[in-house]
């Protein structure tokens, strides 16, 4: 399947609601997010949970995502908790690093149930 690429910003005649669709294009730019969490000078800000993963890292999340496609984030969270209830920390670990990989938000939910004490 192709995939095409339209830029928002052409040079193309618009119709006469074209001040408003400038106006809504702009803002939307203002508040694009740009997701690699690299600062305006080149290096990398944030937390060191918010960093780039290493090679290592990178290579497994895609070849779990090869192995699984869409549900890969899911199935890389369903490892992290049953390493984390074997008490396997380093395996733990490297399952946590690749759902990060792959969905930042369900790591993040993954850290904050492992974080909660037991009851």
């Amino acid at each position: 399947m192709t995939i095409h690429f339209a830029a928002a910003s052409g040079t193309a005649h618009a119709p006469a609601a074209a001040p408003i669709a400038r106006g809504l294009a702009r803002r939307a730019r203002a508040r694009a997010a740009n997701d690699n969490l690299m600062g305006t000078n080149g290096h990398a800000r944030g937390s060191a949970r918010n960093r780039a993963p290493s090679e290592e890292i990178l290579r497994a999340a895609l070849k779990h995502f090869a192995e699984h496609g869409l549900g890969a984030a899911r199935t890389a969270r369903v490892r992290a908790e049953a390493a984390f209830f074997a008490g396997d920390r380093q395996a733990y670990d490297r399952w946590l690093e690749i759902t990060r990989t792959l969905d930042r938000r369900l790591a993040a939910q993954v850290a904050a149930g492992a974080e909660r004490p037991a009851t």
